[in-house]
């Protein structure tokens, strides 16, 4: 086995790590301070096994909703501070305003504010050794890329910019490539391989184009050789997977069936049921919402929006079958008086309080009568409109196959990237709609729900 002096991690591996240490890390420094100064509020955590599970997961939760785990933030000095702020902050604060499942407040007030302190502390300490010692050269994974396209060289850029720790050295037959300024590589001879990977240190070589060119026996022979040595081989597909949240499709794809999402869940009745009933538990608590704030947003439409409160559209839905979809009005009247077109970033049809409503994503909660009804789930792929499916389908076949399952009010697209608002954008947000498809969970909801929350308190919409 290949002793590598480089030591790396997995993304999916790192971003454990990263949760691991920020429990254990502020545990480690709660008990230590907690049975110095005998702080009976702090040690009741650790003698009751219910406290320790609500802290634990309140850690946990707010420090994804706080984009801690995000490996570009977790890699930014000034990011993270800023995050590990007001995660400290939001986790010090449900920790004590639930006290049916914390213990009961401490006498002494000061020592809600030393909770504070240790949680920020703690994270603060343990990301700052992260900073230092992780995410230095001697951590980065050092990959060859195999291929002889341009693909190669474009994928190879997204992966870096996804990981910071990611940095491929090599691109083995890619005479053919264009090279990218940003982008410096080698180019590697099969012969020059073996001796490339001990002097780079290369922990893994992805295969992103098959063809005959991988079948040669010289290329089999340097695989083989190369996993003797303890290099890992794996294809593109898994790779950008695991690191993007997406499916690695392009618009020249053509096979549906070469990335067609077969997730488990879609064919789960247990799950399924499940998803039906949090649907409609959760819609009724939203249009119980609605009407209690209807009144306000009524009379502020009245004077600054001036027009109907509500519009409906026509959407595509589950199978292809149109439904209207209901929502409260953002844009002017005649806002598509020239015709059908992709909302954008400040797009000019928005008027202020629109802007609002977007904002906060209040426009999207009259959508919970879909829900209720069966048109909709809470999450999928969002519901796009005809016009608009045919256009995009004609140059992406597959865009059609996001359809195999309910549209819902947020998705994974939707907390991963921004509006789509040319067919590029669309592109990407089907990779991410079939990588939802595919890996469709209940962990995989939690997560959309826990990232919708962050976009909703902090006025992400758009």
């Amino acid at each position: 086995m290949k002793k590598d002096k480089n030591i790396h991690f997995e993304i999916s591996e790192r971003k454990i790590l990263l949760k691991i240490m920020d429990v254990c890390t502020i545990l480690f420094f709660l008990y230590g301070i907690a049975s110095f100064w005998k702080i009976e509020y702090y040690l009741t955590i650790f003698s009751a096994p219910t406290y320790f599970i609500v802290f634990i997961l309140y850690v946990t939760i707010f420090c994804t909703l706080f984009d801690m785990y995000n490996l570009q933030v977790a890699s930014n000095q000034q990011q993270i501070i800023k995050e590990i702020v007001f995660s400290s902050l939001t986790i010090a604060v449900f920790y004590i305003i639930t006290p049916i499942i914390t213990p009961v407040l401490p006498n002494k007030r000061y020592q809600i504010f030393l909770l504070l302190g240790i949680i920020a502390f703690s994270l603060l300490f343990w990301r700052l050794l992260y900073l230092r010692f992780f995410t230095s050269v001697r951590f980065q994974k050092n990959v060859i890329f195999v291929g002889s396209s341009n693909r190669a060289i474009n994928l190879a850029l997204e992966l870096e910019k996804v990981d910071p720790h990611y940095k491929v050295q090599a691109i083995i037959n890619s005479e053919e490539a264009t090279v990218s300024k940003d982008f410096k590589f080698h180019k590697l001879e099969i012969k020059d391989v073996l001796s490339f990977i001990k002097k780079m240190n290369i922990s893994e070589i992805v295969i992103i184009d098959k063809g005959k060119f991988t079948i040669q026996p010289s290329f089999i022979n340097m695989i083989l050789k190369s996993l003797e040595k303890g290099i890992v081989v794996r294809e593109y597909s898994e790779v950008y997977e695991n690191a993007t949240y997406r499916l690695p499709i392009l618009e020249s794809d053509k096979n549906t069936f070469t990335f067609f999402p077969y997730g488990r869940s879609n064919t789960n009745k247990l799950y399924l049921i499940g998803v039906r009933v949090f649907d409609i538990i959760f819609s009724l608590v939203g249009i119980f919402g609605l009407l209690c704030i209807l009144p306000i947003l009524g009379v502020i439409n009245l004077i600054s929006n001036k027009g109907p409160l509500f519009y409906k559209q026509e959407r595509i839905g589950q199978f292809g079958k149109q439904f209207y979809v209901y929502k409260l009005r953002s844009m002017v009247v005649d806002a598509e008086k020239n015709g059908a077109q992709f909302a954008q970033k400040n797009d000019c049809r928005i008027t202020p309080f629109g802007k609002f409503l977007r904002k906060s994503r209040l426009d999207e909660i009259p959508q919970f009568y879909n829900v209720l009804k069966g048109e909709m789930s809470i999450i999928g792929p969002r519901p796009e409109r005809s016009v608009f499916v045919d256009q995009i389908a004609e140059v992406m076949p597959l865009y059609k196959t996001r359809h195999v399952i309910k549209p819902g009010l947020t998705g994974w697209a939707q907390v991963k990237y921004s509006y789509g608002a040319t067919l590029d954008d669309s592109l990407i947000k089907l990779q991410y709609d079939l990588y939802y498809i595919k890996n469709r969970s209940l962990a995989l909801d939690i997560n959309i729900l826990i990232k919708t929350l962050n976009t909703v308190l902090f006025f992400k919409g758009q």
